[in-house]
């Protein structure tokens, strides 16, 4: 089943222990990162105040004791992308109250997924859908997932990671 709009939004108000985000691509082609990115690109930093949705989600989501985690599995050289995701977003994400973590697999292979998931509550999972490029096609909702295999890939990433704050970039 594809999730969208208020439908996928929903996961990230109702789920009531954790949401875990593993994060593999090294481009994520987002229509709406487009001109920021041409910006960080040429040199430009967020502006004075910069804020946008996601941070409201996850500082409610702290607030109410339900930590939201994501694991970014990358490799040395960083992209341009990861390296913009980091001063755009991640930068902003952990103060809001994200508990990212990095795990940069560039000298060993913790045998991790080569897909990005979403698992909420360790009862329900959603496969984000791209096309080779980075671009988003979908979210699916994981009918009868292996729920154990789930938990299992989210704590190999935990393990194989360091918090974002101690990862040198």
């Amino acid at each position: 089943m594809l999730l969208a709009g208020d439908e996928w939004a929903r996961y990230f108000t109702s789920f009531t222990r954790s949401a875990f985000r593993l994060e593999t691509l090294p481009v994520y082609t987002m229509p709406d990162e487009e001109e920021e990115l041409r910006g960080f690109l040429a040199g430009e930093l967020p502006p004075e105040g910069y804020h946008y949705g996601w941070l409201d989600t996850v500082a409610t989501a702290a607030a109410e004791g339900r930590p939201v985690q994501r694991v970014r599995v990358l490799r040395r050289p960083l992209s341009d992308y990861i390296r913009y995701e980091f001063a755009y977003g991640y930068d902003y994400n952990v103060p809001a109250g994200e508990d990212i973590r990095i795990a940069d697999i560039t000298d060993h292979d913790p045998d991790l997924p080569c897909e990005d998931w979403w698992l909420f509550d360790e009862a329900t999972v959603v496969r984000m859908l791209y096309r080779p490029d980075g671009t988003q096609i979908g979210r699916e909702l994981v009918e009868d997932p292996d729920l154990d295999q789930y938990v299992k890939w989210r704590d190999q990433a935990l393990a194989a990671s360091v918090p974002y704050g101690e990862y040198p970039h």
